[in-house]
């Protein structure tokens, strides 16, 4: 057996151990090669096989991983658009104060003609008949009149300027109620998806339960030594960078914690949460949702990348885990399970990313 696969072995191991040492599980160990079978257990829901349950979980699970990265973008999307509104008022609050002062001097100026009788200032300066003071009227005049014109073109532009910040106030407002009924629509889908779920597993029983884990499991291995005997990762020798290295040490500090679909830590994590927040604690900050990663972020083969970037999953880009070397990542799985080492092709790849590049 070599090096890589004896790393699929290990991480199959790992994440067995770690989902049997998960609170409010009651899965049973598979029983040693060469152990005496166990007792047939209890036959699965009526017309349904166990295997069957195991891919209508996986359909539900997956339909609720991308309404979270829906969720999420539409959260993300309504804080830029919130802080967008704010600071739009503070522009308009600072233009309507400008426009007064404009207006009050301009009401200034027309009141200073008033108590000159009103006379055009020209006319005011022909029935002067002292020389030099005709010739430094003429210069008034000239200030004046542009010192009238720069008030007015001030007080039309600022005029514009502060229409445009409610056309754009307006505009961001309506992306932010449309963002908000996303939201409130991505989240009753993923409660929705998650409960069924949950009312599945709920009828099992517990032997079917550990029969169910260890198809899981299975599924998991199969697609993995498939993966590794294909040869993707020939080649695939390069280090971690030090921001990569300082973000896998976040990522794997984090083992053992619940998944929580929206969740950014500390004490729970998405799939997305996870890597997001071990790129920004190693001092990149990079997109929060999956979909956003693997449209954003740099891509690079498979055959080039290193501990350290990020591994994007199914068609939909609606999960992602964190590459940390030797075949295997460490990610965020679904509801019900703790953030774990898994092998990098036990679930279909889409990608890579490297938010270092």
């Amino acid at each position: 057996m070599n090096r890589r696969h004896r790393a699929a072995a290990a991480i199959v191991v790992v994440c067995a151990v770690t989902l049997l040492a998960a609170p409010s599980q009651a899965f049973a160990a598979p029983a040693p090669p060469g152990a005496p079978a166990a007792p047939a257990a209890p036959p699965a829901p009526p017309g349904k096989s166990l295997e069957d349950v195991r891919l209508e979980l996986e359909g539900l699970y997956a339909k609720a991983a991308s309404a979270t990265d829906a969720y999420n973008l539409a959260e993300e999307q309504t804080k830029k658009q919130s802080a967008q509104i704010v600071k739009l008022a503070q522009q308009i609050v600072k233009g309507q104060a400008r426009i007064d002062d404009l207006k009050k001097r301009a009401g200034a100026t027309a009141r200073a003609q008033y108590r000159d009788g009103g006379l055009p200032p020209g006319a005011q300066l022909l029935l002067s008949e002292n020389p030099q003071l005709f010739l430094d009227g003429v210069n008034r005049i000239q200030q004046g009149q542009k010192a009238t014109k720069d008030l007015l073109g001030e007080l039309t532009r600022t005029q514009a300027d502060l229409a445009a910040y409610s056309k754009e106030a307006s505009l961001q407002w309506t992306k932010l109620e449309a963002n908000r009924v996303k939201q409130e629509k991505a989240k009753k889908e993923i409660n929705d998806r998650i409960t069924a779920a949950k009312k599945i597993e709920a009828r099992l029983k517990s032997e079917e339960r550990a029969r169910l884990l260890k198809l899981e499991q299975d599924a998991a291995y199969k697609a993995q030594t498939a993966w590794l005997s294909s040869g993707a990762l020939k080649g695939a020798t390069g280090g971690a960078s030090e921001t990569g290295k300082a973000a896998i040490a976040f990522a794997t500090a984090q083992i053992g914690k619940p998944y929580v679909w929206g969740a950014e830590g500390p004490g729970s994590y998405d799939c997305s949460g996870l890597t997001s927040q071990a790129w920004a604690a190693a001092g990149r900050g990079i997109p929060r949702t999956s979909q956003e990663q693997w449209r954003l972020l740099p891509r690079i083969d498979i055959k080039d990348m290193r501990p350290g970037d990020l591994i994007i999953y199914h068609a939909d880009a609606s999960h992602v885990g964190m590459y940390v070397g030797d075949g295997a990542i460490v990610h965020a799985p679904r509801p019900g399970r703790n953030v774990t080492l898994a092998g990098a092709g036990s679930m279909a790849i889409l990608g890579v990313v490297r938010p270092d590049k």
